[in-house]
């Protein structure tokens, strides 16, 4: 089974950028979709993005469209998401996922173990 390490977070102002990356082990990696959540304090956790095994399709929350863009590299066993114009917001733990099927439900297989990412306004 794939495991997850997601790394790439940090403290930035609001309308900066980060880059998440998600690595995973394991030669299983292109087997997976993949997905985006964010848990912020005191509040549930979310879908952010997801991408599918050969990346022909990707969904997005409403909350991100236009300033994430969820990406994947099969051969490097990695993920990404791109977040510019950040908002204060968007501060949460992000935790990358992979699963069979691409849902934009918790429904994933394996879980990384989180980084966090806060906007300050």
């Amino acid at each position: 089974q794939v495991q997850l390490v997601e790394s790439g977070g940090g403290l930035v102002q609001a309308g900066g950028s980060l880059r998440l990356s998600c690595a995973a082990s394991g030669r299983t990696f292109s087997t997976y979709a993949m997905g985006w959540f964010r848990q912020a304090p005191g509040k549930e956790r979310e879908f952010v993005a997801g991408i599918a095994r050969s990346s022909t399709n990707t969904y997005y929350a409403d909350s991100v469209k236009g300033r994430f863009t969820i990406s994947r590299d099969n051969a490097e066993n990695t993920g990404y998401l791109q977040m510019n114009s950040l908002k204060p917001e968007d501060t949460a733990v992000y935790y990358c996922a992979a699963g069979i099927v691409l849902t934009t439900s918790a429904e994933y297989d394996v879980w990384g173990q989180g980084t966090q990412v806060t906007v300050s306004s």
